[in-house]
């Protein structure tokens, strides 16, 4: 079989390209939180939030999706309808120096594989629900857990129930909340239904 000089041409520089190719692991290092950072569910400004924050890096993009609460986040990573590939996740350090619940601190990042978590405090993250608390050194989770009750965990230990669980805020609801099933009832039906 002979191959035109042309193909052949074209196939062995097709060869060369594909051996040039270079596999580029990407590196996904905590970023810092700025005005313009939007939580992913809440879609708000993180700063504008108390309580440790938490980012989450997928597989083929450079920026994180960041949440406002740390148990968002966990529930995010364990979430069924979360199929893309998990390649990092961090979480701010509640026991770093300067890391207050107003303000939880800048490059105090630490993965959330290797955090000690307190879990069932008092203590509400950013968005209202009860929070798990990261911390680099299991004595300052201990510390914390006594003053704030709760328990010390590692991210394994975490069962999907305590992050996946709908929160009872205790709220009222609002008026146009309450009435929402009965305005439902009201519209009207298909024949049939």
């Amino acid at each position: 079989m002979r191959v035109p000089f042309r193909h052949a041409v074209f196939l062995a520089a097709l060869a060369l390209l594909s051996a040039c190719k270079e596999d580029v692991a990407q590196t996904f290092k905590p970023q810092e939180m700025t005005p313009e950072t939007l939580g992913h569910y809440c879609q708000m400004n993180l700063l504008e939030h108390p309580g440790p924050k938490a980012q989450v890096f997928l597989e083929g993009n450079a920026a994180p999706l960041f949440f406002s609460q740390v148990r968002d986040a966990v529930a995010y990573t364990r979430a069924p309808e979360q199929v893309a590939p998990i390649v990092a996740v961090y979480v701010n350090d509640m026991g770093a120096a300067g890391a207050t619940w107003e303000e939880p601190g800048k490059g105090n990042w630490i993965a959330a594989d290797k955090a000690f978590y307190v879990v069932g405090s008092a203590r509400q993250g950013g968005m209202g629900a009860p929070e798990t608390v990261p911390f680099s050194n299991r004595e300052r989770a201990a510390a914390f857990a006594l003053v704030e009750g709760g328990r010390v965990l590692v991210l394994a230990d975490i069962t999907d129930a305590m992050v996946l669980t709908p929160v009872e805020t205790g709220a009222v609801p609002e008026p146009d909340d309450a009435d929402y099933l009965g305005r439902l009832r009201a519209l009207p039906h298909p024949a049939g239904e």
